[in-house]
């Protein structure tokens, strides 16, 4: 008040004015609560300030509908007095709405986190947050839906063969196929696993009578029908497989040799009932493990486990059983979940739940394996080839990891993100294969050792059993009670017997049997 007197005294008007200092210049030339006053006014006491930034709508009472840089300008038109002390806010509020503007180039680092963001750039980055949930979220299980996708469409292509061969997509004649699907004659002319067409056989090749086979397209029981009067190498079908003959032996040349029947009834199945079940595991439970261990994994001991498990049930399971199906494949992918469950059991929201469904389900399998004419066999090597392959390619348990002193942490649960990579992955080892062995502790030595020789076992495993089913032949007296019930001949079903035309005995329907020289497959269930 003293200043403002002495100015406008009229003695001093002949005085010389000495101005005033001007006023420190901010380091940046931009300020979003800037009064539009300060802009349209110039004195030495305001800087020169250029118009930039976004602009403010004010919504309350005060401000009339006015726009401005700063909050409350509105407010300037009827109190110019105190518009420099109550129009500049020290927070920003908020009930103001932006109008969409260009950033300014040059910005106060202290006011970042402060100014808002144009509504254009809001938009853009509320578009890219949203991500997929359900059944498409996270990684994509390749191998799975390109896996799932070819046994779909083989399974059509048996049921159209079916239909052409027999007149009807599902086999009603000689029997109904309990499973909805074709016959087993036209699975056999597909590839299943059937030990006729892959090696020789002890009762075929050095049969004392000739031997005839039912032909795909037979819809007969007659043995005496056309039908039934086919060789060995029309019912395999593929490459040409030598026909037995009176007086062959074990050891004549050339033999069967399809070796692929290990392979490709991993995408073959029985029916609608058989596929539908596959799928569903396969598409669920198989779908998340995927997305958790990654496809190179999962595709690893999904073959893996489909074919050992063919291979053991081509030693062990009756040689007139015809086996099809990605069943031992899945028991390898639940042995890998129920590796995964016990590594990260602590990580676990309920992890006894977890365990139950896994076990229940597991149980369940293996007793449906007993019944005549499945092969359990696949399903108990496939679940043991998973388990050896889950030690070896899963990371090691959460506690084993926390006392060897690793920083990145084993898989999260099935359900969850992947977590990042490990430091102790491939790459790591890539780059650094001396240093990646140093300075490690005895526990973690010990379980690389657990490791290796897992891997080593099941190799040799694998290399016995193909040996043994080509050139020895031999089987163990009780391994057939793994996959059948000593109840009404179930342990006899499937085996193949030449009977002798003039033998006046009976068997069971659901034998693979010859009379008359004649083989006849009954009521074989996958």
């Amino acid at each position: 008040m003293a200043t403002n007197a002495f100015y406008s005294n009229a003695a001093h008007k002949t005085r010389p004015e000495a101005g005033l200092p001007p006023l420190p210049i901010p380091l940046s030339s931009y300020s979003a609560y800037r009064p539009e006053s300060v802009l349209q006014n110039e004195s030495p006491f305001t800087p020169n300030f250029e118009k930039k930034g976004p602009f403010y709508r004010s919504q309350t009472q005060d401000s009339n509908d006015s726009e401005s840089q700063f909050f409350n300008a509105g407010n300037e038109q009827n109190d110019s007095s105190g518009r420099f002390a109550d129009t500049i806010p020290l927070r920003p509020h908020h009930d103001q709405v932006p109008f969409e503007g260009e950033l300014p180039q040059k910005m106060d680092p202290d006011l970042d986190k402060t100014l808002p963001v144009p509504i254009s750039q809001r938009r853009r980055k509320r578009r890219r947050e949203p991500e997929k949930k359900g059944f498409f979220r996270g990684r994509v299980p390749w191998v799975v839906y390109i896996f799932t996708l070819v046994q779909l469409t083989v399974f059509i292509v048996e049921m159209v063969k079916n239909a052409l061969l027999t007149g009807t997509p599902i086999e009603i004649h000689p029997q109904v196929n309990p499973m909805l699907g074709p016959s087993i004659y036209v699975l056999i002319n597909m590839g299943a696993r059937y030990v006729p067409c892959m090696r020789s056989t002890d009762g075929i090749q050095n049969s004392p009578v000739e031997i005839t086979w039912p032909c795909p397209n037979t819809t007969s029981s007659d043995l005496t029908s056309p039908m039934n009067q086919c060789q060995l190498s029309d019912l395999c079908g593929f490459s040409p497989v030598p026909n037995p003959y009176v007086g062959d032996t074990l050891d004549t040349q050339p033999q069967p040799n399809q070796w692929f029947r290990f392979i490709i009834p991993i995408f073959l199945h029985a029916g609608i009932v058989h596929i539908a079940f596959n799928m569903l595991l396969q598409l669920t439970l198989g779908r998340e493990m995927e997305k958790e261990i990654g496809s190179l994994r999962f595709l690893l001991v999904y073959l893996s486990s489909g074919i050992f498990g063919f291979v053991m049930g081509g030693n062990f399971a009756p040689n007139g059983i015809a086996s099809t199906g990605c069943s031992g494949s899945l028991f390898g992918i639940i042995a890998v979940m129920l590796l995964d469950l016990l590594y990260t059991w602590k990580g676990r929201k309920s992890p006894g739940k977890e365990l139950a469904f896994i076990i229940l389900d597991i149980v369940i399998s293996f007793v449906l394996g007993l019944l005549p004419g499945l092969d359990n066999f696949s399903h108990i090597g496939g679940f043991l080839m998973g388990l050896v392959l889950g030690i070896c390619i899963l990371h090691s348990p959460n506690i084993l990891r926390e006392r060897v002193g690793s920083k990145d942490l084993a898989y999260g649960a099935v359900t969850t993100k992947p977590k990042k990579k490990s430091k102790d992955g491939v790459q790591s080892f890539m780059k650094d294969p001396v240093g990646f062995f140093k300075a490690r502790k005895p526990l973690w030595w010990a379980w690389w050792a657990v490791r290796v020789a897992a891997l080593v076992g099941v190799l040799v495993c694998f290399v016995v059993l193909l040996n043994n089913f080509y050139k020895y032949r031999t089987t163990c007296s009780w391994c057939k009670y793994l996959s059948c019930l000593p109840v009404n001949n179930w342990c006899d079903v499937g085996n193949i017997q030449i009977q002798n035309p003039d033998a006046n005995t009976t068997m069971s329907r659901r034998d693979l049997f010859g009379v008359k020289g004649a083989v006849q497959i009954q009521d074989l269930v996958f």
